[in-house]
């Protein structure tokens, strides 16, 4: 007699695998899978941002059970007095309009939204409560082991040289979100080819100048900012919870 969570959102610095992990679960539930790309939507004729939206749940209730991934959502429903002050009222229309489809009066049977986005602080506050996005997670930078795991991954099909030290490699790469270790360990293949054309292994060296081409994208002021927002929309949340106990158990 529960209902699941409508909607997730999923926040955190650019390239932690925001994307990636949205289609992870739509594999692991065996649902079908529609990305959208926020900005795409947008368009300047009168109500056609808006038609659009309703296109997409349309074809989501058609196909249930589905996930819908909203890429950069907050492009699409930024805070409504933002989108009044710009002099467009686009932005306040697709707001009204996401939350109608997502909280209205047409259910939404077997279909669960996701949203991605590096700026969760600018998303109208009405599609955080419960009810739309019931679930806010914050996907960090990764930590030693995280970023270890991750070498290891891209690290996988690479004719490697021993006495490659993976765990040394995670040590010097803190900072790094996912998209930096891919470049990374693409970047030390580059340098092995370059230097040989016949290479057939690439080496710890390899590793080490590439960390000179392609440096962290997240430095540690922007981190603590990020943890910042995790902080707040957690105490926010917990707000909520309990202001909803004293009004219905007193």
């Amino acid at each position: 007699g529960n209902r699941p969570p409508r909607g997730i959102l999923l926040y955190g610095p650019p390239g932690t695998g925001k994307t990636m992990l949205a289609k992870a679960v739509a594999k692991e539930a065996e649902s079908n899978f529609i990305l959208v790309n926020g900005p795409s939507l947008l368009s300047k004729w009168v109500g056609e941002s808006e038609k659009a939206v309703r296109e997409i749940f349309r074809k989501a209730r058609q196909t249930s059970p589905t996930i819908l991934f909203f890429d950069e959502i907050d492009a699409l429903v930024p805070r409504r007095a933002e989108a009044s002050d710009s002099g467009s009222r686009v932005g306040e229309k697709m707001v009204n309009q996401m939350l109608t489809e997502m909280d209205g009066l047409e259910s939404l049977n077997d279909v669960v939204i996701i949203g991605a986005t590096n700026r969760p602080d600018r998303l109208d506050p009405a599609l955080l409560r419960q009810g739309r996005f019931d679930r806010i997670i914050f996907t960090p930078v990764p930590g030693i082991e995280g970023r270890k795991k991750i070498f290891e991954i891209y690290v996988e099909k690479m004719p490697l040289a021993n006495g490659l030290n993976i765990t040394e490699l995670a040590e010097k790469t803190e900072g790094y979100v996912g998209a930096d270790i891919e470049g990374v360990c693409r970047e030390a293949a580059m340098i092995a080819l370059r230097e040989n054309l016949q290479s057939k292994e690439v080496k710890m060296e390899h590793f080490v100048q590439a960390l000179d081409v392609v440096k962290a994208s997240v430095d540690k002021e922007v981190e603590e900012a990020y943890e910042k927002l995790a902080d707040y929309f957690s105490a926010a949340r917990a707000k909520e919870i309990k202001e909803v106990k004293a009004d219905y158990f007193g």
